[in-house]
């Protein structure tokens, strides 16, 4: 590596807001950052109160925040750095919510941008939480079932409305004025590296193997995107779009492009910055994480994501219910594996804020009280599907359930159970993993949650019955982006020669380590039995059970913490 001082620029494109980090080369440390919330609709989403699926965001902000963060990035950077200076950025690497496609005209200009469309929620960038394309991901998981049951392998056996081609076909139905004028739609994470370089081909865009893997169906295998004759049955107007779509799919260590004068001129950056290719926030923040074989980065946040590597031959070809199975779509010579839940901090939000109507001070006073309980004492057991299940059930029309309630269940108690769901969700993903043949020795996590809150790491380390630890850097998804940046930019301008090497130089982890108390775990044991009589009974169709079992099974599990 050159002894020169070089720093990588990381672009963090979360779902309401963006964040770009300058991290220095040699140990990962951040030298400055900058954030920059979006302007449009509530907290950055669009919504329509007629849709309660619909999540849109304007893609005009995503460009508006780069003229925000980069510059106060590297502000900040140069006043805590005497060495650093603008020149001694190499490289820039991003990641971006997934999948989150935006339609955009035959320069890749966000159709958004056109007058004629400014006010059209079909016409902005499709949230990657938008479950407005139940029908259609239904719909094509029939059509692939039947004709190309391979496509459904790689992806845990359901395509989910949450991907890109059924956003895209949803428009088509809903919205056929936005889709006939699109030219194309192009997922976030390979929009932004395409706008910085320039790019006004569509077909030239260097997308990014982890979006268009995980979310696209794609795959070098079967020559990419789903073919022609595929989605011709979906519709012809289907089939003729994948010709406009980008020719290859590549890892996020590669290249897309070069800074243009005017974006340099614009970020205060050098003009012909290597630029990496886009990677999913979730993936590259595992990145930024220090996933590895054997380790699992759990990114707790909105929602959650679970992501593993495993070398090649490691792994079977089909996880049912798991989000994709992609070569190099985290680290570069290894299969990527992702799975999650739709709702983690989105389902803490929605209690604190609709059913107690409190302020955000509130999590802090519930979090107080329900680290008070003992585990079970609460009385209580929920299912954390309030957006559907993503995995394993694979299954959007799946809704919140909360049994064992009295009259004198607290706020609290609700809170804690609330917690407590969504770790048997992460332990009920662990346990498919390893049930085909995927070892998970321990587990980092990452995002705002798991930095924010105790209470979270230590009910997850007691459900999960492993160690959990936290990476010492607390934006592992911008600091991902930047290791990319740094492989992009290569050796000779003091940047990485791979990503291994990167993860050696920058990732830590905190001294803390949250360990699985016995007593608790054997709890939770018992608790998680009855969760998975819940989840198989509301979750698998013409499963039966005794229902009144789980009640009785939590009073006494109640009476037990009480004694």
């Amino acid at each position: 590596m050159n002894s020169a001082p070089a720093f990588a620029m990381g672009l963090d494109f979360g779902s309401t807001s963006v964040r770009a980090v300058v991290v220095d080369c040699r140990d990962g440390r951040e030298a400055g950052s900058g954030v920059w919330s979006y302007r449009s609709g509530e907290a950055g989403v669009l919504t329509d109160p007629r849709r309660p699926h619909l999540a849109r965001q304007n893609p005009l902000d995503y460009l508006e925040g780069l003229r925000h963060v980069v510059p106060a990035a590297l502000a900040a950077a140069a006043a805590s750095r005497r060495d650093f200076r603008p020149e001694a950025v190499i490289g820039i690497g991003v990641d971006a919510t997934s999948s989150t496609p935006i339609p955009v005209d035959a320069q890749c200009r966000p159709l958004a941008a056109d007058p004629h469309f400014a006010g059209d929620l079909d016409a902005q960038a499709w949230m990657w939480k938008d479950h407005t394309a139940i029908d259609e991901a239904e719909a094509i998981t029939a059509l692939a079932r039947e004709r190309r049951p391979r496509y459904l392998a790689q992806c845990g056996g359901a395509c989910s409305p949450e991907w890109f081609f059924s956003k895209i076909w949803h428009c088509q139905r809903v919205a056929p004025a936005v889709f006939a004028a699109a030219h194309a739609w192009l997922e976030f994470a390979d929009f932004i590296p395409a706008a910085l370089a320039g790019v006004q081909d569509s077909r030239a865009v260097r997308a990014g193997i982890c979006a268009a893997g995980h979310k696209a169906m794609y795959n070098d295998a079967w020559g990419g995107y789903p073919d022609a004759e595929f989605l011709a049955a979906l519709s012809p107007e289907m089939a003729a779009l994948r010709e406009r779509l980008p020719r290859q799919a590549v890892p996020a260590d590669q290249v897309a492009g070069r800074l243009t004068a005017s974006w340099a001129a614009a970020l205060g950056l050098p003009a012909g910055l290597p630029i990496a290719v886009g990677g999913i926030d979730a993936h590259l923040g595992a990145v930024g994480a220090g996933v590895a074989p054997g380790r699992m980065v759990a990114i707790i946040g909105t929602s959650a994501c679970d992501i593993l590597v495993a070398p090649p031959g490691a792994a079977p070809p089909e996880i049912p219910g798991v989000c994709g199975i992609v070569p190099g779509s985290v680290l570069p010579d290894c299969l990527g594996i992702e799975a999650g839940q739709c709702a983690v901090g989105d389902i803490m939000h929605w209690f604190v804020t609709e059913i107690c109507r409190g302020e955000a001070a509130l999590h802090g006073r519930l979090s107080a009280a329900a680290a008070a309980l003992r585990p079970g004492q609460s009385g209580l057991l929920a299912l954390d599907w309030h957006n559907g299940n993503r995995s394993i059930l694979a299954d959007a029309r799946l809704t919140g359930l909360l049994v064992g309630m009295t009259l004198h269940t607290s706020q609290a108690d609700i809170y804690r159970a609330l917690i407590e769901a969504t770790a048997f969700g992460a332990r009920r993903i662990l346990d498919q993993l390893e049930s085909h043949g995927v070892g998970v020795e321990d587990v980092v996590a990452c995002g705002g949650i798991a930095e924010k809150n105790p209470l979270f790491m230590q009910i997850y380390a007691d459900v999960l019955g492993r160690p959990m630890r936290l990476s010492a850097s607390t934006q592992t998804c911008a600091l991902g982006a930047a290791i990319m940046g740094a492989v992009a930019a290569g050796t000779a301008a003091g940047g990485y020669a791979s990503v291994a090497q990167g993860q050696e130089a920058a990732c830590a982890f905190q001294e803390r380590v949250y360990r699985p108390d016995p007593a608790a775990a054997a709890v939770y044991q018992r608790l998680y039995a009855l969760y998975l009589d819940l989840h198989d009974s509301f979750g698998r169709p013409r499963t039966t059970f005794d229902h009144a079992g789980v009640m009785k099974g939590l009073l006494e599990i109640r009476r037990q913490a009480e004694a």
